[in-house]
């Protein structure tokens, strides 16, 4: 009996040492923004079983080291980011889409929450959610000879968190200079 409680007691003070109390940062992707001094890197940061606690793109300017962080809400995940860079107008911006809110209120933000269209400039001072929170995007596309962004989805009407009949689809249209919506359809 004496041998099995001290068995027991030291498998439950190992396994209680086992346990990772602590957070780890991870700098997972580098991309240099073209036409820039800037430098932009995601950082993730994770706790036990590798779950996202936080997702953060840092804007460093390689030239002088100065940088800027852009939080975005806790369970938020980053789907896709890319420089748009037209010229002829003067654009040069870096888009986001990312899922940052929880709009069915379940557990957590998941693939059943709307995705959102996220612009920044290229050095992280200025950020503007194009799309609404309740308007889940299903496509968007950058037309270059007009300097806009063409983005499809649908508005959920009456805030159930699901797309059903009573909920509108729509397109949107927005200039990249001003980011301002030209027109709704």
């Amino acid at each position: 009996m004496k041998h099995i409680i001290i068995l027991l007691l030291s498998v439950l003070t190992i396994s209680a040492y086992g346990q990772d109390k602590y957070n780890y940062v991870y700098f997972n992707k580098l991309t240099e923004l073209d036409g820039t001094d800037y430098v932009l890197a995601t950082i993730e940061n994770t706790g036990k079983m590798y779950t996202t606690n936080s997702t953060s793109l840092l804007f460093i300017n390689a030239r002088t080291g100065q940088s800027k962080q852009i939080d975005f809400p806790k369970g938020s995940f980053i789907e896709k980011i890319e420089q748009i860079k037209i010229d002829s107008f003067q654009i040069n911006r870096v888009m986001i889409t990312a899922r940052t809110v929880n709009l069915n209120n379940d557990k957590s933000i998941d693939w059943d929450d709307p995705t959102q269209i996220i612009m920044l400039s290229t050095d992280g001072q200025e950020k503007v959610q194009l799309t609404e929170d309740n308007f889940f995007v299903r496509t968007w596309l950058i037309n270059r000879h007009t300097g806009t962004i063409v983005i499809a989805g649908h508005t959920d009407t009456n805030n159930n968190g699901k797309y059903d009949k009573t909920d509108k689809s729509q397109v949107l249209l927005y200039d990249l200079k001003t980011l301002k919506l030209i027109v709704r359809i």
